[in-house]
């Protein structure tokens, strides 16, 4: 037992540098091997080929990072990096500026790979909160999307797979994650200031307390450091699993979607021209007779009261134009920006939605 920040924690802590034990998959045995958990807090931590990225040394790596309100005015304070024989937890609270910056060459190196389930608030927080421009990433979000459009399965709008969702998928992994939710939602949620027995833990989970600030908290606990090395461990399982079904139209959409939602939420004033250029589509697509169409990214201003108009009640006018375009669409919401509406896919179902969009700002459509 350890006490951590006001409460205990009931479970015996192991060496940070020992095996972590991995979930069990169907059949009972595990997913994959045992890897070591490192908490890093001074770059010399970090594998010599992460830190100076090379065309000789090409890396594929699992990459998630966690924080308070996540975004461009939040904290982030864990950023987290599977290797297949390691998880390091680089520690942002503790490791400083410096420390995410030394990561910098490797999160915007075409060298790197970065697997990651979402990208945008990643890129969003460290864009404006280090200066990073996140590239080179295989978002497993995206994939999953092209892969169910290439067998055929039409996905309604809005409708994107969770990564709860997408481990218990068979195709991919075919783990619960039950446990881990709950773990993660105790520990964003327990009162902090309580000290914790075997009847109050159980509870505490039935009348939780937010704690917004949880992964701010130092030292790392055991359980903190389980719940951050769980975002990543399996994520170059999932990887290789679906390069295995993409073909190579859906791995140009992949790399083109990757880049345009690294840079979604990443607003500057030169229309994105110091950020990594967009794959342009491969000769080997133009010359089929159903060549994919140029994607981009397109950010339309939203003047002041307008928003709701956009939006509709219970968002039944922006999922209308979802509906009706072959576009990706965002708004900020609570984090922001809250002005801006944020479109992603083809240059003409782009126009479409903005076109749409205007109408219901004007109170056309």
């Amino acid at each position: 037992m350890v006490q951590s920040h006001g409460f205990l924690l009931l479970f015996s802590p192991d060496s940070l540098s020992s095996p972590f034990r991995p979930r069990k998959a169907g059949g009972g045995k595990p997913l994959d091997h045992e890897v070591p958990i490192h908490v890093v807090t001074e770059p010399s931590q970090l594998p010599a080929e992460f830190l100076n990225p090379s065309a000789a040394k090409q890396l594929i790596i699992g990459f998630d990072c966690e924080g308070v309100d996540l975004c461009r005015h939040g904290t982030l304070c864990v950023m987290q990096l599977a290797f297949p024989d390691a998880i390091y937890l680089v520690d942002a609270i503790k490791g400083g500026e410096s420390l995410i910056r030394a990561c910098k060459p490797a999160l915007e190196s075409s060298h790197i790979t970065k697997v990651i389930h979402d990208c945008k608030r990643d890129s969003e927080a460290l864009y404006f909160q280090f200066g990073i421009k996140l590239h080179n990433v295989v978002d497993t979000q995206i994939a999953y999307s092209q892969i169910e459009e290439q067998e055929g399965r039409t996905r309604l709008p809005d409708d994107y797979i969770s990564f709860v969702g997408l481990l218990a998928d068979p195709r991919y992994c075919g783990i619960s994650y039950l446990e881990k939710e709950e773990v993660r939602v105790l520990l964003r949620q327990v009162d902090s200031t309580v000290s914790l027995s075997l009847n109050t833990f159980a509870s505490q989970v039935c009348t939780p307390k937010r704690d917004p600030m949880f992964w701010t908290y130092r030292p790392l606990s055991e359980m903190m450091i389980h719940a951050a090395a769980d975002d990543v461990r399996f994520l170059l399982c999932i990887y290789y699993k679906m390069m295995e079904k993409l073909n190579q139209r859906s791995l140009w959409y992949l790399a083109v979607r990757g880049v345009l939602y690294c840079r979604c939420f990443c607003i500057n004033e030169n229309d994105y021209a110091d950020w990594p250029h967009i794959p342009p589509i491969p000769d080997n697509l133009i010359i089929e007779d159903n060549a994919p169409e140029e994607e981009i990214l397109s950010v339309l201003d939203v003047p002041p009261g307008k928003m709701g108009r956009v939006i509709g009640r219970r968002g039944a006018s922006i999922l209308s134009i979802k509906e009706s375009c072959n576009a990706e669409i965002f708004i900020g919401g609570a984090k922001g920006p809250t002005d801006k509406v944020f479109i992603v896919g083809p240059v003409k179902q782009v126009r479409k939605a903005e076109a749409m969009l205007r109408g219901k700002m004007l109170d056309i459509f």
